[in-house]
């Protein structure tokens, strides 16, 4: 079997150093041959010195001159900006683009690797939020696989596909699709599992950022805290699977054990578990349909002893998963709104601006006051994207006067 040669979008952040650390532990199997950072032009540095990819970009061009220095004298083309970042994305070399940067800036880059024919371990959800129909037509276009990173994902993934050894590209049909009674997608709950309303009103930006399972960045665990990041899988799903939203379900599994389950009509209940670790679904999306090693801690349900369940919160509590729900029944451009008022609000409640309650207010705020219509192409959705982040930057602004 030849080495495997991939194209990581975001290398610096939580997925992309899992990734390089799945492919640290498969040296026969994987090769990096093109990376890409936002603006940690040190950690980029010190990966293109490790792993010594064809090409590197930054996005932020401002780092462009210290990254070209760093790599002077060795044979990596060093790029920079947007279109850098597009050229990594689609690398001649690359057979797989693994897209891992976190939020709307990873969609023209990832349309950009399915354009130029690579198939994609998808982790960046936010593509399928902002342009579902759009993405799941131009990987049809292109003919290319689409597996999931999410973990949520990817264990929905394996139910649905795990016997299935030889497929390369696993398909629902229509038929297995009616066999089907419902997905359910486990929540850690994040920090604040039990928190009422009330208590969540002097949530603190070091409580918000305190995950008790998993190591993410700064932006998913927000997400995770406010059950947002639920909300995006549950839209994510949706189009991944073509399973209908009311067949969608979202229990709270503090755990992390059990990633996801597949119910079907006959009472069967398939499931994945594993250790609370990214580098099981990245190496699974990187190997498919193979098994590779990826250094993680083996289960042990003894030690664990026992799992718990609970049903998601309501929405006066945690409102997030119910605005994402609303944005996904209501289809057009809602999903899209949605992703960038959420961005600008945890940014927002990251730089200390807005509270943590303000963030679904904002969102919803948003939602209500941005006119529904149907995205054509991705310049559409991009449009959709500016103008809902400039309305609820105006919310912040109000905000601020008002105080």
């Amino acid at each position: 079997m030849p080495v495997k040669k991939i194209s990581l979008l975001g290398s610096t952040g939580s997925i992309g150093v899992n990734t390089l650390d799945v492919v640290s532990a498969n040296p026969e199997k994987f090769a990096v041959v093109a990376i890409s950072a936002g603006r940690n032009v040190a950690l980029l540095i010190e990966q293109a010195k490790k792993f010594k990819p064809e090409a590197v970009a930054i996005w932020d061009e401002s780092q462009y001159p210290e990254l070209k220095s760093a790599l002077e004298g060795l044979d990596i083309v060093v790029l920079s900006g947007n279109e850098g970042v597009k050229k990594i994305a689609s690398w001649s070399s690359a057979v797989q683009t693994v897209s891992a940067i976190v939020g709307a800036a990873g969609l023209e880059p990832t349309l950009a690797a399915i354009k130029a024919g690579k198939n994609i371990a998808l982790a960046n959800k936010e593509c399928l939020v902002m342009a579902g129909e759009l993405f799941m037509d131009a990987i049809a276009h292109a003919g290319v696989t689409l597996i999931p990173v999410d973990s949520e994902h990817s264990a929905i993934f394996q139910a649905l596909f795990n016997g299935q050894t030889q497929t390369i590209q696993p398909t629902l049909t229509k038929e297995y699709l009616q066999e089907i009674s419902h997905i359910t997608l486990t929540a850690s709950g994040g920090p604040f599992v039990g928190w009422t309303r009330e208590k969540l009103q002097h949530v603190s930006q070091s409580q918000a950022l305190a995950h008790p399972n998993w190591s993410m960045g700064r932006k998913i665990t927000i997400d995770s805290a406010t059950l947002m990041n639920k909300g995006l899988e549950v839209i994510e799903a949706y189009y991944l699977f073509g399973i209908p939203a009311d067949q969608i379900k979202v229990v709270i599994h503090p755990e992390s054990i059990i990633h996801s389950m597949v119910s079907f009509k006959d009472g069967s209940v398939v499931a994945q578990l594993g250790v609370p670790d990214m580098r099981t679904p990245i190496a699974v999306a990187m190997s498919w349909p193979k098994r590779v090693e990826t250094c993680v801690a083996t289960l042990d349900l003894v030690k664990i002893g026992k799992l718990n369940f609970f049903p998601a919160p309501d929405e006066e509590d945690f409102p997030c998963l119910h605005l994402a729900f609303k944005a996904l029944t209501t289809g057009k451009s809602a999903p899209a709104t949605l992703n960038a008022a959420n961005e600008v609000a945890v940014e927002a409640f990251l730089e200390n601006k807005i509270e943590f309650l303000d963030i679904p207010r904002l969102i919803e705020w948003t939602m209500e006051k941005t006119a529904l219509v149907k995205p054509a192409s991705v310049t559409d959705v991009m449009k959709i994207d500016r103008e809902a982040r400039e309305l609820a930057a105006n919310w912040i602004s109000r905000k601020h006067k008002k105080e």
